[in-house]
């Protein structure tokens, strides 16, 4: 079966650098779009497509091998934040396809999406990992609401968030005529399914579907980044290879300032470059303060953040993934450690007692330094929460 491919990564209307990336590497397929911040989010979808990379061509279980390259770009990526400050929180959705022989098998993380046309019918292969999409599966939105909610820009899982990481997965029949678009929310959130379906349809050159697809979801505002491959299975002789066809080589967009990962791919199709996605948080990285002194600010500017999101759906911070947040507050009646955001979304707790202490709250809240604790105590991560946590047993030991 002869493969046709074309592919675009383009920075939209609204941000000043693009964190997308993509691979084309037959029989592999991918899309990333990367989180955290100016670099973090560029550095985290380059790192995660490099990974992919790895994927070996011979492998008889080539399904497994793609969940586990996935698996090991979640360990990378979340490696390199935890080693970089200035990447702390960083993280990317990633969606991938690998073909082998008659099938084709899709492996998934985050809200980048994987869709087949198919004798005219245009059907969603992967489903969002997002707090909208569980909303929707529990029946509180429809999909058209979900489309337009303020919160859709809220993961429930990306890769480099945590050590573990759930990867769905399936596999499908491919049949001569067959087509799949791999594609980030930037066109997906600007485009409706029936557009998208119009345009697979109407133009069958995959690069310039993939060209039209783009200019499409910039003239509806291009709001986000903007990735998209478009793949075509066709009939063929054994061994023939027409215009588009994707032979040997690699073809990789994803490009992290100063950072060699990033490192364009050579021979790659036209395309405006750069990353994709958003910020988890939008507060520059410093060296901790001393913990009585950070009680009070944060709580302001992370409120800020959180009402900006949420009410522009992401346009401000493009992603905000909650779990890279940390925090020491209380939890039946004993200091905690938190990780999320202390609020919750129409009754969607956004944050979660990680760590319980024996420190009990209503002493430690009788210091000075630590009347805050109720509001919350900002952290940079667990290790810093810890500290804080500490720094409490010592006053509460040894008040002044």
């Amino acid at each position: 079966m002869r493969v046709r491919v074309g592919a675009r990564t383009d920075i939209g209307r609204s941000r000043d650098h693009n964190e997308d990336g993509y691979l084309v590497r037959e029989p592999l397929f991918a899309v990333a779009d990367g989180m955290g911040g100016h670099r973090g989010g560029e550095v985290a979808s380059s790192v995660a497509l490099e990974s992919l990379e790895q994927l070996p061509k011979d492998s008889d279980g080539l399904l497994r091998a793609l969940v586990d390259r996935i698996r090991e770009a979640n360990r990378m990526v979340l490696e390199r934040g935890e080693s970089d400050p200035e990447l702390r929180g960083m993280g990317t959705t990633l969606t991938a396809l690998v073909t082998q022989e008659q099938k084709a098998h899709v492996a998934h993380v985050g809200d980048s999406r994987a869709y087949l046309l198919r004798d005219g019918s245009l059907q969603q292969l992967t489903e969002d990992h997002s707090l909208v999409q569980r909303m929707v599966r529990e029946g509180r939105l429809t999909p058209e609401q979900a489309g337009r909610h303020p919160q859709r820009s809220i993961l429930t899982r990306a890769l480099g968030v945590d050590a573990e990481v759930a990867v769905d997965e399936l596999t499908l029949p491919l049949l001569a005529g067959d087509r799949l678009l791999l594609c980030t929310d930037g066109l997906t959130g600007m485009i409706d399914p029936d557009r998208i379906h119009e345009i697979l349809e109407s133009e069958r050159d995959p690069q310039a579907a993939s060209d039209l697809l783009v200019e499409e979801a910039n003239g509806a505002g291009g709001d986000d980044n903007i990735t998209v491959v478009v793949v075509d299975f066709e009939d063929a002789p054994s061994g023939v290879a027409g215009d588009g066809a994707v032979a040997a080589g690699t073809q990789r967009q994803a490009i992290a300032a100063g950072d060699p990962v990033g490192a364009k791919g050579a021979g790659a199709p036209s395309a405006e470059v750069t990353g994709v996605i958003s910020a988890a948080s939008t507060e520059e990285e410093t060296e901790p303060e001393p913990a009585p002194r950070r009680r009070r600010w944060w709580r302001l500017v992370l409120w800020a953040v959180v009402v900006v999101v949420l009410v522009s759906g992401g346009l401000f911070a493009g992603r905000l993934y909650v779990r890279s947040q940390w925090y020491v507050g209380v939890a039946e009646g004993r200091v905690a450690i938190y990780r999320g955001i202390p609020t919750d979304v129409f009754g969607y707790e956004l944050s979660g007692v990680e760590e319980s202490t024996d420190l009990p709250a209503a002493e430690v809240l009788r210091l000075q330094p630590w009347q805050g604790l109720e509001d919350g105590i900002t952290a940079n991560g667990l290790e810093d929460a810890r500290q804080v946590v500490e720094q409490i047993r010592r006053d509460l030991e040894e008040p002044a």
